[in-house]
Formats: C-alpha cells, structure tokens, sequence
C-alpha cells in the first residue's frame, strides 16, 4: 500500500532518510566534531526540572522531569549493533553514488588506523582486493531499541537489523546479548527481537489517542553511537503521511533525532512509549527539526503478529486514491476538501467486488472518518485480510453505501497516486479526438478521448498530447459533444480523470 503523494515536494523523497544503521559499511567510525554549547541567560536545568517558571501562563503545569522519566525507563532502552556482509561485484570508485567510501568498498576494516588515510587519497591498502573483483564487504551499523518484555522481547525498526548476520543488544547495565530476529514488517519498519534473559525491565505503554500537537515527549537512543542519549520536544503533528511508500500515520515532532537514533522510544510526559522513532527529514543527513515516529499502536500490533505467526499480515481494499483538493471538492459537489478520491479500481479486487468506481470519494470506513487520502491505506494496512469494511462514499452528488471484504496485501496494494496536477486558471483548451480500436486494445481502455494537444489551463495542470481523457466530474467521456457538454454544465472547475502510461490521477482544472 503505497503513500507516495503527488502534493509533496519532490525533494522530500531525497531528503526523508532512516535515523538507524549509521551509514553502510563499518559505520563505527565517528568523524565529526563536538561543538561546546555556550550557556545562555536560562540554564538548561530549568528544562529538566519540575518547578513552575516565574513566567509561566496562569493555571498551566510544570514542564515534566525528564530526568525522573530516562531513571524509570532508560534501563529498558537498549543499543543494537549489527554486522554483516555484502556481495559487491562492481568498479567502484570514489565518486559513486553509493554512501559506501571507497576504502570500504575495496574491503578495508573501517576501524583500521589507515581506513580514513586511504579514503582521503583513494589508494589501495593492505587487504584491499582490485576492484571489479567479486568480494564481501563487510557491513557494521548501530540503532536503538526498547524491551517490552521481562522475558527479553525487544522492539525496533526493521531497516535497523535488515540484512544483518548478527544482532547484539547491550544493555545499560553493559551486558551483551546475542539476539534473534523472531521477524520484521518492512511495510512498517517494525522489528521485533528475542534475547536470552529474564527479569528484565520495561518500558511503559502509552496510547497516542491521548498524545497532543504541543505535548513534550522525549527520545532516548543512540546516535552516532553515543549510546542513551537523551532528546526533548513536542509533538509536531500527528498522523503524518510521508512519501516512502509506507502506510504509517506517523507522528512528527521536534525532537533531536539522528543515525542511530532508529528504533528507540519516544515517550510521553507521563514517561509511557508511544511511539519507535525512525525517520527523519534532512537535506544534510542529521537531525533539521523533523521527525517522525510510528505510533505504539501500530508497532504492538505487528509485535503481536509476528510473535503469534513470524510474520505480519497487512489488508488491501485494490484502489489508487488521491487528495481531496478545494478545486476537485467544488468539481464533485462536496462541502469540504476532505476524503479520500478514487483514481482506479483494480479489476476483479476488493473494491472492484464490492462495487467502487473511480470518481468515489471515500468519507468514512467502519466509521472512521477520512480526512486525507493517507487516512484510508493506513487504516486497511492495520486491517486483518478477510475483514469486512464499510464504506461511506460520495458519488454523482449523492452519498452511498458500500461493504467490502479486503484482500491480502502480499497480493497487491492499495496505492495512493504518485502524481497530482498543478491547479491553473482560464478555459479548458484540450482537442479531442476519439480512440481508434487498436488504440484502445493497446492502451487497455473501453472507452475515452485521447488529447490531441492541450492548451491554456488544461496545459498548465498537467494536461499534454498522449494523454486519454476517461471522465468529467464522474461522468465517463463517451465523444467531443458529450464532453462539451460536460464543461457548458459544469460549476467553476472540472475534475478530468486522465490516464497516462498505465496510470490514472483526476486533474482539478478550474474554469474562467
């Protein structure tokens, strides 16, 4: 189930990166600089503490302890080292794209004395095979975990422990285990893991309905290796949908995150887990004030899953969705921006059975309200295949009803359109032409005009020569004089579903 969306910045896909595995081949290393932290006019004890400032606003509580909160749970967080080995078989050179140096990927132990001297020069060192050679490089990173269990259950992200050999989990107390991944859901980025002990201590649980925009919540891990690190600061948003095809409603807050960081708790002020940090945003690669944790919630759920089963199994309903914008809510007739708008239909799938059409907007299932299109993948995904699902959907103007019964994501998924269409103004300014048989045997549709040329306002949504006009408004566009009118009839704005290299989005244009 993808929520890759259109409406974000193509540079967020560059910038979202994993706060987990310190980079690639023996991340061990740590190169950067320590920067002293002059203090200021207010001590930073103040944060720590549980007095009420001088200033504080009338009938507001004390800033929580986060002191008393890392003494209760901190023994139960832990660092996860991982070691590995990867086939490289490839002409490496310092300029590649991979993350990988050089050095590391001619075979040198990051942790020899002349790693960083050979990676500055580009030279071959002792050991270093020729490159183009088949070899195993070894792999070593670092993460965050926390344990849930006395009897040594932990939990983590799964691109902590992805491809590792070997697992270690120290505690803080300083023991070291041998861990067994019992399984991980890639789909969440959720790992859970095994230790041979007992009697160990726990985090709390905590529910994120009771969390917050504004609320102090607190991360410990390990970034950069420094292990139980503490970070502050509040929740930013809550279900936020990000664009790495994933179906988490993740929750965003300002708190100090960094590679090595993923897998750790993020606790609220009452010191109970709500959330596993895993991502952030990031143009450089460290911490800018963005991130983003998977909700406890979520994470117990796949826990649960995998303990009972090895793996997790995720629903799917066999629909592309996209946002509700102001133009394509006046284009259906609806009050509010707000749903989730069907694109396509899978054929012969859950949707497709159960009698969607594209042009539905889907407002609330089982009900559960949907607001944005990422509210609909993220509530199938924690749904169990099989499930029954009712839906609330907006077609031609009038609300309607529809059940579902969801397939198995390891089928298909349900996926959120990964293009959406600039809004313009003016005239349509399209030329039309009807598809020829063999076009439309090669393109895959029943019906439907292919656009000649697109000017004006249709050219600055997005609209271009080769694309196949489907539908007006919902209304399928069976010929040039049906479309005209379509347009004569309709309010300020129009919502064309356009079909273009497999894929189908609707394109809100306004009308002059």
């Amino acid at each position: 189930m993808n929520t890759t969306f259109a409406s974000t910045p193509r540079g967020l896909l560059v910038a979202l990166v994993t706060a987990g595995v310190i980079g690639g081949a023996g991340a061990g290393l740590v190169t950067g600089h320590i920067a002293r932290a002059e203090q200021g006019p207010a001590s930073a004890t103040a944060v720590a503490g549980t007095a009420t400032p001088s200033n504080a606003v009338p009938g507001t509580s004390a800033l929580p302890s986060f002191a008393q909160i890392t003494a209760q749970s901190g023994p139960a967080v832990v660092n996860i080292s991982v070691s590995g080995t990867r086939h490289a078989n490839r002409n490496a050179s310092a300029e590649d794209d991979d993350d990988t140096p050089a050095a590391a990927q001619q075979g040198i132990d990051p942790n020899d004395p002349f790693y960083q001297f050979f990676r500055q020069f580009g030279m071959p060192g002792p050991g270093m095979q020729q490159r183009g050679v088949p070899r195993d490089v070894p792999v070593r990173g670092e993460g965050s975990g926390f344990i849930v269990s006395p009897d040594g259950i932990v939990l983590t992200n799964a691109h902590v422990v992805k491809d590792a050999d070997t697992v270690t989990v120290k505690l803080t107390d300083r023991r070291e285990f041998r861990a067994k991944v019992l399984g991980a859901d890639a789909k969440t980025d959720v790992a859970v893991l095994k230790i041979d002990a007992t009697n160990l201590p726990t985090v709390k649980i905590g529910d994120t309905k009771a969390l917050s925009v504004g609320d102090w919540v607190l991360a410990i891990g390990s970034p950069f290796g420094f292990e139980n690190s503490v970070t502050a600061g509040v929740v930013s948003a809550k279900g936020r949908a990000l664009p790495d095809d994933s179906s988490v409603p993740f929750i965003q807050t300002d708190v100090a995150v960094n590679p090595g960081n993923s897998g750790g708790p993020l606790f609220n002020a009452r010191g109970e887990v709500v959330g596993i940090n895993a991502q952030i945003y990031s143009r450089s690669g460290g911490y800018q004030g963005l991130s983003f944790a998977i909700p406890i919630e979520v994470a117990s759920h796949i826990k649960d899953q995998i303990i009972a089963t090895g793996k997790a199994e995720h629903a799917r309903l066999g629909v592309t969705v996209q946002e509700v914008n102001q133009t394509l809510a006046d284009s259906f007739g609806l009050d509010r921006p707000e749903g989730a708008l069907v694109a396509n239909v899978e054929k012969g799938g859950p949707a497709d059975k159960a009698g969607l059409q594209s042009g539905d907007v889907i407002r609330s299932v089982n009900g559960q309200k949907i607001v944005g299109s990422a509210d609909l993948p993220a509530y199938v995904s924690m749904a169990a295949p099989g499930s029954r699902l009712t839906m609330e959907v907006w077609r031609q103007g009038k609300p309607q009803e529809l059940v579902a019964a969801l397939g198995n994501a390891s089928d298909k998924g349900t996926q959120v359109a990964s293009k959406d269409a600039k809004v313009a103004r003016g005239k349509l300014g399209v030329s039309l032409r009807p598809l020829q048989p063999d076009e439309r045997q090669q393109i895959g549709v029943d019906g439907g005009l292919l656009i000649e040329s697109a000017q004006g306002p249709a050219a600055k949504a997005g609209l271009a020569a080769g694309d196949v006009l489907l539908s007006i408004n919902g209304t399928p566009a069976k010929d040039v004089e049906q479309v005209r009118s379509a347009i004569a009839k309709a309010g300020k704005s129009v919502a064309l579903l356009v079909q273009r290299d497999g894929s189908r989005i609707f394109v809100p244009v306004p009308l002059g």
